[in-house]
This record gives structure tokens, sequence and C-alpha cells, in this order.
């Protein structure tokens, strides 16, 4: 599907005093009129490098022409304006069947919080190369038996004067053999001091002492990677937010991740309901009909948190609601997927039948990745509708 429009006005070059439907509108002409550049972008290559090596592409396309510096402050290489004006081209590109750039995630996930947390030289530097597409960054939290309880994570920092000496192992990290950086969670409080001796650390991913081992997913792509910190010096200054005080920063991208980028992944969900509409006629109509109600609900979650991020208010625990039902919405759907096109997904070799196999099989980790299932489901029990703690 491609964005149409029966009448092409010039383009308006974005600003950040622009309305959220004269940024939609805009960036609709815009991708019309450069249909032809980024056709390139709608078939991807299928090496796990060829498909990074596009879509860093397509990030700089996009920062060239102002789309993805909205939101963004000045002085960090944006534009200015709400954060709410670039979940905007994220919709209109998931909508006109453009894949979201990897960095979009890392943008709208760790970008926030370096922007919030990291001393005001180091942000300076690091976000206007990570908005541009000149690096990537990856986010180092998940460990071997401290996955979704990031409070008993092990990865320990020590304090060396003026530079910390981090050892540990950290796993499931999308991405990192390309990553030049890492947010990293570590340990610097006693090992029993749970969420309050966590310190948040921001590392070069060329720094002696740091072997990133890729593991290959269900889909057959290393999508992800073991880090392992064997004596790893890094500077004091690379420190996010205050010593010990980590957890605040993990709870604050936590709450990005289920703001922006679960707005995002919903405008994707949408997409390829609207594709498994049009490709399965004899589809249940009720079946799609719950299919609908999922991701419509999603999307109002998404945007109640996407709201609150853009007015500064804090949300709390609550966005557990949207990552319960982004897991429950995307696994539905490619359930219904494998249901109405069981010879795309189970036997055919063709294009259209490997991005469904692989978005079927991606969608089984929808209830674990972010935090697990069973956790949000502890935490809405628990923290928000008051329910007693199971003994």
């Amino acid at each position: 599907m491609r964005t149409s429009l029966s009448t092409q006005p010039p383009v308006t070059e974005p600003r950040a005093d622009m309305t959220i439907e004269e940024v939609r509108e805009s960036f609709r002409h815009w991708l019309v009129e450069r249909a032809d550049a980024l056709e390139r972008f709608t078939e991807l290559p299928t090496d796990v490098e060829g498909i990074f090596d596009t879509l860093s592409a397509m990030q700089r396309e996009l920062y060239d022409a102002g789309w993805i510096r909205l939101g963004w402050p000045e002085q960090l290489g944006g534009l200015g304006g709400d954060i709410i004006l670039r979940a905007v081209i994220s919709e209109e590109l998931a909508a006109a069947g453009y894949p979201p750039p990897f960095s979009f995630a890392t943008q709208e996930v760790l970008g926030p919080a370096v922007a919030r947390f990291a001393p005001v030289d180091l942000r300076e530097e690091v976000l206007p190369r990570l908005l541009r597409g000149d690096e990537s960054w990856c986010q180092g939290f998940s460990e071997p038996g401290a996955g979704s309880d990031l409070a008993s994570l092990r990865t320990k920092a020590v304090d060396a004067g003026d530079h910390w000496v981090v050892t540990g192992e950290k796993i499931w990290t999308s991405w990192a053999q390309f990553a030049d950086r890492c947010l990293l969670l570590t340990r610097t409080g006693a090992p029993d001091s749970s969420h309050r001796g966590i310190t948040a650390l921001f590392v070069d991913m060329d720094t002696p002492g740091i072997t990133v081992s890729p593991l290959t997913a269900i889909t057959g792509e290393a999508d992800f990677s073991s880090l392992f910190f064997d004596e790893v010096r890094v500077p004091k200054t690379r420190t996010i937010g205050e010593v010990n005080g980590g957890w605040a920063v993990a709870m604050f991208i936590l709450s990005c991740e289920r703001g922006a980028a679960a707005w995002q992944r919903q405008a994707w969900m949408r997409w390829r309901m609207e594709r498994l509409a049009a490709e399965a006629p004899d589809l249940d109509p009720v079946r799609l009909g719950e299919v609908f109600e999922l991701v419509s609900s999603l999307r109002l979650l998404s945007r109640r948190t996407l709201r609150a991020l853009n007015a500064g208010t804090d949300l709390g625990v609550l966005p557990s609601f949207d990552k319960h039902v982004m897991s429950t919405a995307e696994k539905f759907l490619f359930d219904t997927a494998l249901t109405a096109l069981p010879q795309t997904l189970l036997v055919d070799a063709d294009r259209t039948a490997r991005d469904w196999r692989t978005d079927y099989l991606y969608s089984r980790a929808s209830s674990i990745y972010g935090g697990a299932k069973e956790i949000q489901r502890n935490i809405i029990g628990e923290r928000i509708l008051g329910l007693p703690r199971e003994n």
C-alpha cells in the first residue's frame, strides 16, 4: 500500500510550530513526491547486515528532510516542537507500508533518557549522531537470571576513582553487533540492594574488554546478542543519572518503550491487519473484528502514554497495560494469519511468505521481551488494582 493524494501542493518544510494535521498532510505529500527514491526501502535484503545498512540509509533520508528531527531540541540536532509530532511520522510510515528504521526504536526508547538524564555535554555530543543515523545504540538490561526482574541484575560496576570497572554479562541485547554505544544497567550497590543499588552507564562498544556474541533467533536471524564485560573501564562522565539512581532511568526508558515505541508498533500491526484482510478474503469477519478490537485498544492505550510523555506527566506503572495488550494483540494477529493463510506461512517460499512467517515467529517473543506478560499481570494486579501480593 502507498499513500496517494488527489492534489499535489508543494511540500511544506517541517517546522516546530506545525500542528499534528499539518505534519501528517505534509509528510504524506513528501512520501508521494519521494516515492521513486524511497522504493528501495520497501523490499529489504534478506541478510541482517544488508537490512541494517538499508534502514540506516532510510534514517538519513528522513533526517536530511527534517521529518525525524521534529520534537527534539535544537541543541540536540532537532527542530524543536512537541514529541508527538514525530510519532505522526512513524505512524504515517507504517500506514504507507514502509518498515521503521532500526534506530527509530533506539531514538524513542533510549534517546529521551539520554536527553533527560545524561550530562549536558554528553547528550549534545551523541544525540545528533543518533538522529542522523551515523551511529546506533543498544540496551543492556536483561541478564541470565535477571530478565523481567531487573532489580536482581548482577553485572557489577566498581568505583575506581575517575572511572567504573564493569564486569558481568547481558543477554538478548538487540542488534548489539551493530551498536556503537550501549546504555547499560549495572550493580553499584551491595549485592542485595535490589533496585536501590543500580546505576546506568553509557558505554562505547569498542571499549577493550567487551565481547559481543550474536544469538540466532527462531527466525534464523541473529537479531540479538550476549554481551560479556571483562573489567571494562567506563569514565565517570558517562554516568547517566545519579549513582545508585539507575532504577529511575530504567523506569523512564520502559515508559518510553510503552509509549512512542508502542504507538509505532500498533501502526505497523494495523498495516499488517489490512494486508491480512486483503490477502485472505475468506477470513472469518468475527476473527478479523477481534484483531481490530485488540489493535485499536493498543492504539488508545499507547496514545494515552504518548500524550503523557509529551506533557511531561509521570504515568507510573500504568504503561504495563500497554505492554500486556501489545503482546496480546501481536500474538492474536499472527495466530489469525496462520489460520487464514496456512499455505503461505507453512509451505510457500516467496518473499510474501517469508515476511509472514518471520512476523509470526517473532510474535512468539512478544509476551517476553520488554517485560514478561506474567510480570505485567502482577504489576497490574498488585500496584494498579490493589490485589494482595501472592505468597
